[in-house]
């Protein structure tokens, strides 16, 4: 089995044993959503229970052992739109829903519809509250990658007719947001991702070939648009990646190694580590590691599923860590669950006491690992 004996904690994220944010909503939060949504409390009496309850899972990830602790996304309908609409030029409206393995999300889309850009972004304050909750633990705080807005948004008709203006102008967006959040305190910033995922399956590619797109040529803009938003970030906060398959309701979107995207990421773009969904067979092996040649640059193995509530055998996880060593040292490794808990409101079909085990479940393990 590894031995970690030349290794330890880290002191800067990502942490030996991480997660990647968003928790189960809690009962008390379900229902105040519900009914604010009918009328039946203030937007204020909404968000004072969303506070209580945020600093009760806040100290539930503390009492677990977590060196970086999040909110749970518990003021977000979904991981990505929540964010992306309340940037400038953008707006959610109704369509379809996204279309996983037997079910479909909530009909809910977006679309640029002005000039895009950073100012006065309500989640600002968001990370305020959870950076004063998280006390001497490190407040780490999830936004979608810029890559979600041209992926999963549309254009209102004369907007942007130059893509390249819509590019420079969202990386400038993202890099005020950067700065933005460093001001609030920010030192740990997620960028979430699934573009990349989809990029590793044929039969998205082959859908992105029918729309007229070059899946090469996307990966490079996306690139491009990725490190012009992190380029002045200062030198002592760090910034990952999370890049998944899917996640809604225990369900998934793509299946496909992550070989197509391994150079452009691990050698193309300036971030600090990258979160990798490495649960089940339908994210290929390790061999795609051996693109990582920066010896700064971390990887977070997603070994532990969030989709179900059963326990994964300590020992195979240690076994998969050390087959990972093959390709990067384990000093650059660490471990979390391969996705959060909830990437929309309704989350993943286990229980919150089986999510608090699966989290202390990837304590355990990496404080075996990493002495």
């Amino acid at each position: 089995m590894v031995s970690a004996n030349s290794t330890g904690p880290r002191q800067a994220p990502p942490f030996r044993a991480d997660q990647v944010g968003s928790l189960l909503r809690t009962d008390r939060v379900h229902k105040a959503r519900s009914d604010y949504a009918a009328g039946a409390i203030t937007s204020e009496q909404l968000r004072d229970i969303e506070n209580e309850e945020i600093l009760r899972i806040v100290q539930k990830q503390q009492e677990i052992g977590l060196t970086a602790v999040t909110d749970g996304e518990f003021r977000r309908a979904f991981w990505h739109f929540d964010f992306l609409e309340r940037l400038d030029g953008v707006e959610r409206y109704e369509m379809d829903g996204i279309q996983f393995h037997g079910t479909k999300s909530k009909s809910q889309a977006i679309r640029v519809v002005d000039k895009v850009g950073f100012s006065h972004h309500p989640m600002l304050e968001d990370f305020r509250f959870l950076k004063q909750a998280a006390g001497n633990n490190v407040a780490k705080m999830t936004i979608p990658s810029p890559s979600m807005l041209h992926y999963r948004g549309t254009f209102q008709d004369g907007v942007y007719p130059d893509l390249d203006e819509f590019f420079d102008d969202l990386g400038q967006a993202y890099a005020n947001a950067v700065k933005a959040f460093y001001a609030a305190g920010c030192r740990y910033l997620q960028l979430d991702d699934t573009s990349w995922a989809y990029f590793c399956s044929e039969d998205e590619r082959a859908k992105l070939r029918s729309r007229g797109l070059s899946p090469e040529d996307l990966m490079a803009q996306y690139a491009r648009t990725i490190n012009q938003a992190v380029a002045d970030r200062p030198s002592d906060m760090r910034i990952t990646m999370h890049i998944c398959r899917g996640n809604f309701r225990s369900t998934w979107i793509t299946s496909g190694g992550y070989e197509p995207v391994a150079q452009t990421l691990f050698q193309g773009l300036n971030i600090d580590g990258f979160f990798l969904e490495y649960d089940t067979d339908r994210a290929g092996g390790f061999e795609p590691l051996r693109f990582v040649q920066r010896p700064d640059l971390q990887i977070v193995l997603g070994l532990i599923t969030s989709k179900h509530g059963a326990l994964e055998d300590a020992n195979e996880v240690k076994h998969r860590i050390e087959e990972a060593t093959r390709y990067v040292p384990l000093e650059q490794l660490c471990l979390s669950p391969q996705c959060g808990f909830a990437s929309t409101e309704e989350g993943n079909l286990l229980t919150e006491d089986e999510q608090w085990a699966k989290l202390r479940h990837v304590v355990e393990i990496a404080k075996d690992v990493w002495r």
